[in-house]
């Protein structure tokens, strides 16, 4: 298929400008058959561009690992009781170790995971493990609080040494996923950290304003059953909102879906509600919902099918013209629920 007879027709603010798709090659596909719908920009949409803030000190790179405190980089440390911390630290993997905690006779100590990978020999003298548990060493982790590996991204909980692992599995602060759809990242940050990147590394569209009106175009539609447009981000209510729209089976039916996702926790999130709507020839679908977290994969999302979806046959039809080609609008817009204090409801507030 010729990728570059794809193309993308977008505008902010109910303005029409035309942006053309090719696929980067050094974009890696999730599928043999899922093409990558990269637009740039050709002229200046009315809105103008967001600037999105400098990438602060505060964000990790690389993997997610929520087990490896050493990934978090920061300004400030908060240095727990160090000589335990220490006898605490695996001395294979170099996390904190959790019961049961195993020690050979020489009194070497090793967490649970890491024996089954030592084939039972001390990692420091080779001994025999054997099935030693170091009670001690348990009895002490019970009385230390030790803050949140995640200070560094400003969580200031402390907790007792049992319960940190919980908390910072759930932690509001734990860095994010980069949201970008189409090939693996694995950049994790903060937001404005994943705003920089996804603007200076994907070069994403980006937007200022809460409605928008983009025009999808792809020729031959029916020769790619699997295809994922560029991602485009939107900074309305001084928050940062990504749009994404693709093609893929819906069991046996080809279909689109247009979806919205919020960066930042599902608690703020809720805050917001967002409506999608295509149409043609005196018809139309329309869909309101409140954005997920990016805390969410772009897989859950789509696979939850909490988005608009459009049936082929449909999106061609509201195409127009001989049903050959796709050009299909979406527009839609983003608002805030504000509560009512006096009849105790919420209330849309539109941007201007």
């Amino acid at each position: 298929m010729d990728l570059d007879s794809i193309e993308c027709v977008s505008s902010s603010d109910l303005d029409e400008d035309e942006i053309h798709h090719h696929q980067h090659p050094h974009q890696q596909l999730q599928h043999p058959h899922h093409h990558v719908l990269h637009p740039h920009l050709h002229s200046e949409f009315s809105s103008s561009n967001n600037k999105s803030r400098n990438a602060s000190n505060n964000v990790v790179n690389g993997n997610n690992n929520n087990n490896n405190a050493n990934n978090i980089v920061g300004p400030t440390a908060i240095t727990p009781a160090t000589s335990v911390h220490e006898l605490l630290e695996c001395p294979v993997c170099t996390n904190s170790m959790y019961p049961p905690i195993h020690q050979c006779h020489n009194g070497h100590t090793l967490c649970s995971t890491c024996k089954t990978r030592v084939q039972n020999r001390c990692p420091t003298c080779r001994q025999e493990l054997g099935d030693i548990r170091c009670l001690a060493l348990e009895k002490v982790a019970e009385s230390l609080e030790l803050p949140c590996k995640y200070y560094s991204l400003g969580c200031p909980e402390i907790f007792p040494y049992y319960s940190k692992l919980k908390h910072e599995a759930m932690c509001n602060f734990r860095p994010y996923n980069c949201p970008y759809a189409g090939s693996e990242c694995s950049v994790v940050g903060d937001i404005p950290f994943l705003v920089a990147h996804l603007r200076d590394d994907h070069k994403v569209d980006m937007h200022t304003g809460c409605t928008f009106n983009h025009r999808y175009v792809k020729s031959n539609p029916r020769e790619v059953e699997n295809a994922t447009w560029m991602l485009t981000v939107f900074h309305c209510f001084g928050q940062y909102f990504c749009l994404h729209f693709e093609a893929f089976q819906l069991g046996m039916a080809p279909v689109y879906m247009a979806f919205l996702r919020f960066m930042g926790d599902e608690n703020e999130a809720r805050n917001y509600s967002y409506s999608l709507e295509v149409g043609a020839n005196g018809r139309k679908l329309i869909w309101e919902g409140t954005p997920r977290s990016i805390r969410d994969s772009h897989k859950k999302v789509r696979d939850s099918h909490d988005g608009l979806i459009i049936q082929r046959n449909m999106a061609l039809f509201f195409s127009g013209g001989d049903r050959k080609e796709l050009k299909l609008r979406v527009t839609g817009r983003i608002w805030k629920e504000q509560q009512n204090p006096d009849a105790g409801v919420c209330i849309p507030n539109l941007c201007s």
